[in-house]
């Protein structure tokens, strides 16, 4: 085993992601994605230990301004949207909402303008 390096700490947040993902209701390859996503994103990856361990966010990476508590709370308003409820309902899968807001980070780090838009509908982050 000499020159073998075991990270714990790695293992067991994948085995966190995939009982995340289970509960979410998300495959284990859709989970296998974000991990292979997350293991390379040093930043991430302690969020998501965080996560796993505090049940909320840090909230410490950014990218244009916005962090995962700002994507997570944009799932929000568009289930809110989508079910025509105005609020998050019993139904209203969080664990979801949390794991898309890191893919949702994974994916605005390569194309932060589209996501920007996305988020501000266009307006920009201090307009009305």
């Amino acid at each position: 085993m000499a020159g073998i390096v075991y990270d714990a700490r790695r293992i067991k947040a994948y085995g966190g992601l995939l009982a995340l993902g289970e509960i979410a209701d998300e495959t284990k390859e859709w989970c296998d994605e974000l991990w292979e996503e997350l293991v390379f994103d040093p930043g991430l990856l302690e969020e998501l230990v965080f996560y796993l361990e505090h049940r909320f966010l840090m909230d410490k990476v950014r990218c244009e301004g916005y962090g995962l508590t700002d994507l997570y709370i944009w799932q929000m308003n568009r289930y809110n949207l989508i079910g025509d409820s105005g609020k998050n309902t019993d139904a209203c899968n969080k664990d979801r909402m949390v794991l898309h807001a890191f893919r949702d980070m994974v994916e605005m780090k390569r194309n932060p303008a589209a996501y920007v838009r996305k988020l501000t509908m266009g307006r920009g982050m201090d307009q009305a």
